[in-house]
């Protein structure tokens, strides 16, 4: 039946089938040979099954053209015997009843049984009323929590490019004894910890432990052992967006350059004034002009030697440096601070931090919003970074570069090691199994000297042995039991159906935004549900741009993208993790957005991505970057998708996390196409790598590595 088939829609369509993709033809071709498929009145059916298919594959110039297509091929499908006949309907002459002769009536339907008594209006308009003061508190307690961030963000001591080299220089640092807590929640008691000078720390532990409030509480010295006059720069907030350049905005963190600047352009239009009032012969007042320039010349000499003291020439040099090192071009350098996106001015921020060099240098997961290329970069710059550091990152491979020393946040406690994050792990093992020997071989010894006194403790002969076990038993140290973090799980659903190929298909499809450049020129390609794809190339590329177009939030300016009427698709972007309502919580929020569903089965799907217990009922904005990460991918993937489509997903997760993210995308039954420059998650979940460059797609044959050394040989 398919041979048939096929032959005719190529008789129908003639030499346009030729220039049509494959696999768009045979999804024309199975949909038609379909035994149950009704081809309706005139090619109604057809039409309404293919029609717009065929004209966004060119087959057709139209939709009237479509019609006539559409009829042909039902005629020509009638003639091989493959169009079924309707079946004869006959009208009755009177009306018929279905239930005559019957003895007894149907039973009527009965309400179905209601739990507990029947609401009147006014009780329902008191859970209304209770409803709606119970979201006003929330929404109070979030308004005043943003208010206490604030006020701590106020609260931050300006840190600038310090020329001052009198003083005590600063060198290790002693924290002893400190507690942090936030809202009430204690997160490290009794913490004792020692950064000493020149080392470079990772700081790592579970989403949600207290790793930014920690660092948080030492840029605002709120701890003691810190030196009051230790510089420390937290980066955590974006520039402000304005009239002043990226260079600039950097350069600006040097306070007496700048302000030296002003005063040397300030004297040399003063010292101007006083040269043009001389050539017009203002004699009376010679004398007074004498003196002032004497004074601003003495002063400029000053200023030139202070600005040759603090190296000031070298300064943009430097600057540029660093901008042209986290992917700034010359021409972006120049560009106002209110013209880039959140992404980028964070970007500024880590450029002016690392410009200032302070005595600690506090970085919360630096590496979200760079690419590969910008990561190279600051990997080699951290590596030669001369003072102190601490890091909270997920990618592993940027802490096995750049750290000397791992601090571990577990169960309110601080661990220093030292070493790398691999070091850090393999020690780590180690301790665990050498401690489960531990108390193994306690628990033995306790259980034979239990099972000795249990046996002879009414035995008289035996008396004074038993009360030595007894002894002996009372000073026997117990041994803690191992505390293990709770394993992670990302479980994404199974889709219930598997819809034919193709899937989607991209199809000479171009792009590019109103009033811009042609983006992407003719791009040819498929997902299907087996694809495991990786997508690579630097920031600003249109990576998440095809991901948009993808999905169908954007339509190319020509060509096709098809996309199987069946098929459904999530998207996991920033963007949702920022669109959540963070005066809710997690339970809650999914109950609006999936109104309706029974509460256990959100519980569930909630716990299935390691929201559980109270954390699905906290708000969201106690939860950390990672915990609400865990809340957009169970939003995303209720309605269980064909096809998940990922932007950066591992920004934000913990190490722990993103392990458990890749068995839980090696497990999915789906396809997956991924924008991320995180090696380990690339490496453990997808086949492909596809590179974007120079408005197109192209597979890479190779490894990541393969790809990275590709990036560092080219810059």
């Amino acid at each position: 039946m398919t041979e048939v088939a096929s032959s005719v829609v190529h008789e129908v369509l003639g030499r346009r089938a030729e220039d049509v993709d494959q696999p768009i033809i045979d999804y024309i071709i199975n949909v038609l040979a379909d035994e149950d498929f009704d081809f309706g009145e005139d090619g109604d059916g057809v039409f309404e099954a293919i029609g717009e298919l065929l004209v966004a594959a060119e087959c057709v110039s139209d939709f009237s053209e479509c019609r006539q297509v559409c009829g042909k091929l039902t005629e020509k499908f009638g003639k091989h015997g493959l169009v079924k006949p309707k079946p004869t309907v006959r009208s009755l002459a009177t009306p018929f009843r279905m239930n005559e002769g019957m003895e007894e009536e149907a039973p009527k339907k009965k309400p179905e049984p209601v739990d507990g008594p029947l609401l009147s209006e006014r009780d329902k308009m008191k859970l209304e009323r209770k409803k709606r003061k119970e979201e006003r508190q929330r929404e109070a307690q979030y308004q005043m929590h943003l208010a206490e961030m604030e006020a701590a963000r106020e609260g931050m001591p300006v840190v600038c490019v310090n020329h001052d080299t009198g003083g005590q220089a600063i060198r290790d640092i002693h924290m002893e004894n400190f507690s942090v807590s936030v809202g009430g929640r204690d997160l490290i008691v009794d913490g004792s910890i020692t950064l000493s000078f020149g080392r470079h720390y990772g700081l790592v532990g579970r989403n949600g432990t207290g790793k930014t409030t920690f660092l948080r509480h030492m840029a605002l010295h709120a701890i003691d052992g810190i030196p009051s006059n230790c510089q420390i720069l937290h980066v955590e907030q974006e520039v402000v967006g304005d009239d002043t350049t990226a260079l600039q905005c950097v350069l600006n963190t040097d306070i007496e350059r700048t302000q030296l600047l002003q005063e040397e352009a300030q004297l040399l239009a003063k010292q101007r004034e006083l040269d043009f009032e001389d050539e017009d012969g203002n004699i009376s007042g010679h004398l007074n002009g004498v003196t002032d320039k004497d004074a601003i010349s003495q002063r400029l000499e000053q200023i030139y030697k202070r600005l040759e003291v603090i190296d000031a020439d070298t300064a943009e040099a430097r600057a540029a440096s660093i901008l042209a090192g986290l992917s700034f071009s010359p021409e972006m350098q120049k560009k106002a601070t209110k013209t880039f996106s959140g992404g980028w001015r964070m970007r500024i921020a880590l450029a002016r931090a690392l410009f200032i060099e302070p005595d600690l240098l506090l970085l919360d997961e630096p590496t979200n919003h760079l690419d590969l290329h910008a990561v190279l970069w600051l990997e080699s710059y951290l590596m030669k970074w001369p003072k102190t550091f601490i890091v909270v990152s997920h990618a592993r491979e940027f802490l096995n570069t750049v750290v000397t020393d791992i601090i571990h946040l577990q169960g309110q406690k601080l661990t220093a090691y030292k070493g790398n994050y691999d070091t850090f792990e393999k020690t780590r093992q180690e301790q665990i199994k050498n401690k489960q020997k531990a108390v193994e071989a306690n628990e033995r010894a306790r259980s034979h000297m239990q099972a000795f006194i249990d046996k002879f403790r009414y035995n008289a002969k035996r008396a004074s042995l038993v009360q030595s076990r007894i002894k002996a038993l009372e000073r026997m140290e117990h041994v803690d039991e191992i505390v293990n973090d709770p394993d992670y799980k990302f479980e994404f659903p199974t889709p219930d159906d598997r819809p034919g190929p193709p899937i989607i298909s991209f199809s000479d499809a171009s792009f590019g935004y109103s009033g811009g450049p042609i983006l992407f020129k003719n791009l040819n390609f498929g997902i299907d549900l087996d694809s495991r794809i990786a997508m690579v190339g630097p920031n600003g590329i249109g990576k998440s741009t095809i991901l948009k177009l993808i999905a169908g939030e954007l339509q190319p300016t020509s060509g096709t993208v098809f996309r199987s009427a069946k098929v459904r698709i999530a998207v996991f972007n920033q963007h949702h993790v920022d669109g959540l309502d963070l005066s809710s919580n997690p339970l809650l929020y999914m109950m609006r957005c999936y109104p309706g569903v029974p509460e256990q089965k959100l519980r569930s799907h909630l716990g299935s991505f390691g929201v559980t217990g109270n954390l699905a009922l906290q708000p969201m904005y106690t939860l950390s970057g990672g915990q609400k990460s865990r809340v957009a991918f169970a939003k995303i993937t209720f309605k269980k998708p064909h096809i998940i489509l990922l932007d950066e997903p591992s920004n934000h997760l913990d190490l722990d996390a993103v392990e458990a993210l890749i068995q839980g995308l090696v497990l999915f039954q789906g396809g997956i196409l991924m924008v991320s420059h995180d090696e380990h998650l690339i490496s453990g979940s997808v086949e492909e790598l596809w590179i974007v460059s120079e408005g197109k797609v192209n597979p890479f044959h190779g490894t990541f590595q393969d790809y990275k050394k590709m990036v560092q040989s080219s810059s």
